[in-house]
């Protein structure tokens, strides 16, 4: 495993509000400790927890100074930039996380933090759980017919703007141009398309990618079509193409080149 990756990787899920692909950097049996909070989640509380933190409190995260490592640890530290501060609840904040590796997972990931809001006073984003702040799908108000529209509005603005090929896209942002909240778009991707907002974008610019790697002229390096198609990482382009089309870049690519001679 190489160290830097898998942390490019973590951020990355971080920055694209991708509960599951933050949790999936722990072992099966791997946990997350906030402990400031006091708090200890195992993979799927994780996953369930973030799924309305990153709906309440969305933040891009970036590295400072280097990576520690260890014979089986690593440790940074990091920076969390809210994406809005219109609700005047924190500004910036920094932390560290030490982690303990087993293979390419990390069997734990200890979070300090200290939250500094904007009247200057210590605060604490998780304070209250997001579970608490936020209503539950049920009690959003979206009918069948609500959803079914604003899905069909949101495919439509997708595809027409190829909004899939900002690497800056979040959850956040999108809803801004469908026109929407934040809880009802992800309520929108999640039960209306069965799956994460992750996995939605990726989808669109995988089947972007396929079109590129699929034409007579397509040379050039695989990193530049994953840099065009949106992502941020060739790492990060390789773990979504193989996941959504079974075949690597270069393998697809070679693959629809012989079929077209």
């Amino acid at each position: 495993m190489r160290i830097a990756r898998f942390v490019e990787s973590y951020f990355e899920a971080w920055n694209q509000y991708d509960p599951e692909g933050v949790a999936d950097h722990l072992t099966d049996d791997g946990y997350y400790c906030d402990v400031p909070q006091n708090l200890r989640k195992s993979h799927e509380e994780l996953v369930n927890h973030l799924q309305n933190y990153f709906l309440t409190y969305p933040h891009r995260y970036e590295l400072i100074g280097d990576i520690l490592t260890g014979e089986s640890t690593i440790a940074f530290q990091y920076r969390s930039i809210p994406e809005n501060t219109s609700r005047g609840f924190v500004s910036s904040y920094n932390g560290a996380e030490f982690m303990t590796l087993d293979g390419d997972a990390a069997v734990s990931i200890t979070d300090y933090y200290e939250v500094t809001g904007q009247d200057g006073k210590r605060a604490t984003i998780l304070a209250e759980s997001a579970e608490h702040r936020r209503p539950k799908y049920a009690k959003s108000g979206l009918s069948d017919d609500q959803l079914q529209e604003i899905k069909l509005r949101m495919e439509r603005i997708m595809r027409a703007q190829q909004l899939f090929l900002r690497s800056d896209l979040t959850l956040p942002k999108l809803a801004a141009t469908v026109g929407c909240s934040v809880n009802h778009l992800s309520q929108v991707i999640n039960a209306g398309c069965g799956m994460s907002f992750f996995e939605y974008l990726n989808k669109f610019r995988v089947d972007y990618a396929k079109k590129l790697l699929s034409a007579p002229d397509s040379g050039g390096a695989i990193l530049n079509i994953a840099f065009t198609v949106g992502f941020n990482s060739n790492s990060a382009f390789y773990t979504a193409f193989k996941k959504c089309v079974g075949q690597t870049p270069a393998h697809y690519r070679r693959t629809q080149l012989e079929r077209s001679h």
